[in-house]
C-alpha cells in the first residue's frame, strides 16, 4: 500500500510541476511586443473605419517596432498629438500607447535591445510577404 501512495504522490507532484510550467508569467520581453501589436493593429482598425471622425485622418502613423530605437519618440509623439480628444477610440490608443511607453523606460528597460535606430523605418510598415497559391 506505501508504495502506491509514493507513486501516487510523484505523479500528483509532477502534474502540479508541469502544470505551473506551463502558466508561467509572460516576460517583459512577450508583454511588450503582444502590445505593440495590439496597438498597431488598433491604429490599422482605426484608420480604416468608415464611421470615426475626419481627423483619425490626420494622426501620426502609428506602426511600433519595439526593436527600434526611435519606438520611444514614436509613443511620445502619438501620445502628445492634440487632435482628436473626442473620440473615444483615440483616446483608448493613447492611453494603450502611454502604458507601452511607461513599460518600455520602466519596468522593461533592462531588460530590451534595441537592434536599430532607424526613424524611418517606423514611418513606412513593412508589408507582409505575399503568399502565391
Amino acid at each position: 500500500k506505501l508504495p502506491t501512495m509514493k507513486m501516487l504522490l510523484l505523479l500528483t507532484a509532477l502534474l502540479s510541476a508541469a502544470l505551473l510550467a506551463s502558466a508561467a508569467p509572460p516576460t517583459c520581453y512577450s508583454r511588450v511586443l503582444s502590445l505593440s501589436k495590439e496597438i498597431t493593429e488598433s491604429f490599422k482598425e482605426l484608420q480604416t473605419s468608415k464611421t470615426l471622425d475626419s481627423c483619425v485622418e490626420t494622426l501620426p502613423r502609428l506602426y511600433l517596432d519595439i526593436h527600434n530605437y526611435c519606438v520611444l519618440a514614436k509613443l511620445r509623439d502619438f501620445v502628445a498629438y492634440p487632435g482628436c480628444d473626442r473620440v473615444v477610440e483615440v483616446n483608448e490608443l493613447k492611453e494603450k500607447a502611454r502604458s507601452l511607453y511607461t513599460i518600455l523606460i520602466s519596468y522593461c528597460r533592462r531588460d530590451l535591445v534595441f537592434l536599430t535606430d532607424d526613424c524611418n523605418a517606423l514611418e513606412i510598415p513593412i508589408s507582409p510577404p505575399i503568399e502565391h497559391s
